[in-house]
């Protein structure tokens, strides 16, 4: 399994991450918690959180489950339903828990709930192992 050590320096050391303001909160086997605080770069025209920016923590904090295991993986597909808006301030938090791991594929499901608990969004995601990359999350 992946060491918390190294799942929190993947996150902190990813610019993608970092320039949309996702934080790493917490890990176990299998787990997942990250957390994004909807700033003005991440609304949308009418002044919402963006879904892509939603999206983009779901696929992020889904792979981070799925990598618990110490294997790479990319996303292959995904499912995910918007049911409520974040404002400027909320803070996103994103849950996700392996559901069925297999040699190939690993499925993932990913809640996103604001500080109150609500929830924002819900989805699944599959990914794809891929030996060949093992060698960069070294």
């Amino acid at each position: 399994m992946i060491e918390m050590e190294r799942l929190e320096w993947l996150f902190d050391h990813n610019p993608y991450l970092q320039r949309n303001h996702m934080k790493f909160v917490d890990a176990g086997d299998n787990w997942v918690e990250v957390e994004l605080e909807v700033q003005h770069d991440t609304l949308n025209p009418l002044g919402f959180a963006h879904g892509g920016a939603l999206f983009s923590m779901a696929d992020s904090t889904a792979g981070a489950a799925a990598h618990t295991d110490g294997r790479a993986y990319v996303t292959l597909s995904s499912n995910f339903t918007f049911l409520r808006s974040a404002l400027l301030g909320d803070t996103v938090r994103a849950k996700s828990h392996v559901r069925r791991r297999g040699q190939t594929t690993c499925y993932v499901d990913v809640d996103l709930t604001n500080q109150k608990g609500e929830l924002l969004a819900s989805g699944n995601f599959t990914f794809f192992h891929v030996p060949e990359l093992n060698k960069n999350l070294k």
